[in-house]
């Protein structure tokens, strides 16, 4: 089980790591500090609307400048709070324990790890593998992704798609050694799809060309 780069064994417990990093409430603040910069950027528009309006009015270019300032940290707090509520919840790994037959497990989460488990509360793991193909003369790459269901007792923990370029297989079986003595039924299934092939309008283009030519 060492082996599968999403099954992790330790001498404590063996972990289904899904994204690598720490977790606790400081480090989520700070994850989600970074990523709010982008918040000011993305609601540019607006700001310089507001920035526009003001110069026409007359207002001097300090005072735009202080206004614009003001909203765009604003932008940035509100974002900062919201990533960082989004993110808390996040799934990083799922601890079993003790590592050889576990008794019980729990969900680590970018906020904090929850409470342990006993592990009958878990009923069944669903791995889903989509693999999105090229269509025919495409020369992009096929496009894989592997999602996780963790249906427990008191309702399903789904887990976004993480890319997966893989066999999903190994990970399947070293799933169901690990939890299958404790009961728990294990499912993977495999999606397949074509990707789509992009609309052209070269036939529109030529069309309305001709069209012009025969007019004059």
């Amino acid at each position: 089980m060492d082996t599968d780069p999403l099954l992790r064994q330790g001498p404590d417990s063996t972990d289904l790591v899904l994204r690598a990093g720490p977790a606790g409430l400081a480090w989520n603040a700070l994850t989600s500090a970074r990523s709010a910069l982008s918040v000011p950027l993305v609601l540019g528009a607006p700001t310089l609307i507001v920035a526009l309006w003001m110069a026409l009015a007359g207002a001097r270019a300090s005072t735009v400048f202080v206004v614009v300032g003001v909203i765009a940290g604003l932008e940035y707090l509100l974002g900062w709070l919201a990533l960082a509520l989004f993110q808390a919840r996040s799934i990083l790994r799922v601890e079993f324990a003790p590592a050889g037959v576990p008794a019980s497990l729990r969900l680590v989460r970018a906020a904090g790890p929850d409470d342990w488990l006993p592990v009958d509360t878990l009923r069944e793991v669903r791995l889903t593998h989509e693999v999105v193909e090229p269509y025919q003369g495409d020369r992009k790459p096929a496009v894989a992704t592997l999602a996780l269901e963790l249906v427990l007792r008191d309702g399903p923990e789904r887990l976004a798609p993480l890319p997966f370029g893989g066999d999903p297989q190994p990970l399947a079986d070293a799933l169901e050694a690990l939890l299958g003595p404790a009961g728990v039924v294990l499912e993977l299934r495999t999606e397949r799809s074509t990707r789509d092939r992009p609309r052209s309008d070269s036939v529109w283009f030529s069309g309305g060309s001709a069209s012009a030519g025969s007019g004059g």
